[in-house]
């Protein structure tokens, strides 16, 4: 199993910042030595000392490892084919395929995702990041790569890009973390990661040092997604006619094996796939360890580190991240540990979808001998950053979003309102918010909030269905305010805590479970507003609008996605026009 290498940053163009060159490119990869070649696309990073040697693999993009806050700026530059890898599918969403094409519900008019003269457009998404809007990559700032522009497309250093190009700046002020970026191009953010466009975004703190953790070779990303091949190796895109593909990929190789020592490993995981969930454990040969699968210990998620929590097995949903302490010490020389899916429909725990099964993703072999003494410290002993309970105040603002399907395999919208209308949602700087998203569908979603980190305050299951045929009737009638479903009258019974793994954890991506309500308590609103590395215009002017969405990425390009916008407590706030176009009020 190969691993992603690092980017190499200049550090003499933006005094006090890492600088990074990154191209989006096409080229081949092979999936696995018995596959023949297959096209991708990659991200590939200017290597500052040595222009004939751009650091990348062809597929995916290398990782970039900061420091916390000092700041990066990132020159992305789009040189990809005008005609997708996947055209067939640009062609479908293009001619109003109704299982594909946003198709917006009554009384909004449908609008196509992208302009007719668009095949391939692009824009790069730091996941979890907390970044002004206009760096922030979202849908509406692609680029093509021949300088076609979204509506909102936008660049720092305007006199420094080609049409071809934008430059964003990150503060790097989250906590010791591993973040992602990835393809959020609009209308077709699915396609463009499945063709490779994702990799690694590293915050390290120097004081994460003195913590004792495995680093170096021991400490190991995993990204994990499926692909689906024909027969002489090349990709194959089937989410057209099912859900989910049918090979596991990890960091760009199918079932790939990865030669460890007997001692500790710390793994960095990602869900990286376009909709499976991921549901883990491994499993020791039978003769090795007494118990059926071997315990590992989680401590961190997406937002950092949390309290050590010892664990025999975890749901990841698609844009999560487990940080994870494996310990193979002790274990006999040549033993194989498997990496299980088990039992997990792709959107689990939903209703099982038509997607294939994967159980067997990787392997790790014990076929190394131990290098020197491990001095790492047991997990039990780790004494890690506490994660504070987000406890919300009595008189805190709610939000509800319903993930709102028309009919079956149709579109889904968040309150039954398109993606392109413009944000009703206004959130005042500086406050923290609850958002409840009821989900009365059969499936799972993770859902993913843009420049923010939250915390799953609890769950509560609805009857969906009488909710669901409620809310039909609310749309058919006009939308009154007055007559919106009240969520209270569905519950079918209290709130549930959060499951063990997201409890006291910093989370950007959660499980929205079926025929449930999900409610997070967000930290407060406050995107950075100073300039960045010394650049004019680069830090955050209020009102900023951002934009939240299903991770599920044939969901987001279908739709389900809508902008928010964070505005001065101090300006008079816009009406949030209740009856399903805003959020909703004190306490409903």
């Amino acid at each position: 199993m190969p691993t992603p290498e690092t980017a190499v940053p200049d550090t003499s163009t933006y005094p006090g910042a890492d600088y990074y060159e990154v191209t989006m490119r096409p080229g081949t990869w092979q999936f696995h030595r018995d596959l023949g070649p297959a096209d991708v696309w990659g991200y590939w990073a200017k290597n500052p000392h040595d222009r004939h040697e751009p650091i990348g693999m062809g597929y995916l993009g290398p990782t970039i490892s900061v420091i916390k806050d000092q700041p990066t700026v990132v020159k992305y530059r789009n040189k990809l084919p005008t005609t997708h890898l996947f055209q067939f599918v640009i062609d479908k969403i293009r001619s109003g395929d109704p299982q594909l094409a946003p198709i917006a519900p009554p009384p909004y008019e449908s609008e196509p995702p992208f302009p007719e003269n668009v095949n391939v457009w692009n824009v790069v998404h730091q996941h979890g990041g907390f970044t002004p809007p206009q760096s922030d990559g979202m849908p509406l700032h692609s680029f093509s790569p021949d300088g076609v522009h979204a509506e909102s497309y936008t660049t720092l250093e305007p006199d420094r890009v080609e049409r071809n190009e934008a430059i964003c700046a990150y503060t790097n002020h989250e906590r010791s973390s591993m973040l992602w970026y990835h393809d959020h191009g609009m209308g077709m953010t699915s396609v463009n990661v499945y063709a490779g466009l994702a990799g690694l975004y590293l915050i390290r703190d120097p004081a994460d040092e003195r913590l004792g953790l495995p680093q170096g070779e021991f400490e190991v990303p995993l990204i994990l997604q499926d692909r689906t091949f024909h027969p002489d190796g090349k990709l194959a895109y089937t989410m057209t006619q099912q859900e989910g593909e049918d090979t596991p990929v990890v960091n760009g190789k199918a079932y790939p094996f990865l030669a460890v020592e007997p001692r500790r490993y710390r793994l960095r995981i990602l869900n990286a796939s376009n909709e499976r969930f991921w549901r883990l454990r491994i499993d020791p040969p039978r003769d090795v360890v007494l118990q059926p699968n071997l315990p590992f210990w989680l401590i961190g998620t997406d937002g950092g580190f949390r309290a050590p929590l010892q664990m025999l097995n975890f749901l990841i949903g698609p844009a999560e991240r487990y940080d994870l302490i494996v310990d193979f010490s002790g274990m006999p020389m040549g033993s194989k540990f498997t990496l299980t899916n088990y039992h997990a429909p792709v959107h689990y725990p939903g209703v099982p979808g038509q997607g294939p099964e994967i159980s067997e993703v990787m392997q790790f072999q014990v076929t190394k001998p131990l290098s020197g003494a491990d001095r790492t410290t047991p997990p039990k002993q780790l004494k890690l950053p506490v994660v504070a309970p987000n406890e919300p105040e009595p008189d805190i603002h709610r939000r509800e979003w319903v993930v709102y399907q028309h009919k079956l395999f149709s579109t889904m919208t968040f309150n039954a309102v398109p993606f392109m209308e413009p944000s009703q949602d206004f959130i005042k700087a500086g406050e923290k918010e609850i958002w409840e998203y009821v989900n009365p569908n059969h499936d799972a979603h993770p859902m993913h909030v843009h420049l923010v980190n939250f915390q799953v305050l609890n769950r509560q299951p609805i009857d969906a269905a009488a909710y669901q045929a409620d809310y039909e009737k609310w749309i058919d009638g006009g939308r009154k305010a007055s007559d919106k479903p009240v969520l209270a009258n569905y519950f079918t019974g209290p709130p549930i805590p959060p499951d063990p793994d997201e409890a006291l954890s910093y989370k950007d991506t959660f499980k929205s479970y079926p025929e449930t309500v999900t409610r997070i308590v967000t930290d407060p609103w406050s995107p950075p507003m100073e300039p960045i590395a010394g650049i004019a215009n680069s830090g955050t002017e209020l009102p900023a609008t951002y934009v939240h969405h299903c991770h599920l990425l044939e969901h987001e390009d279908d739709d389900l996605m809508r902008p928010f916008t964070i505005v001065d407590p101090d300006a008079p706030l816009p009406v949030d026009q209740d009856g399903g176009h805003g959020g909703g009020g004190h306490g409903h």
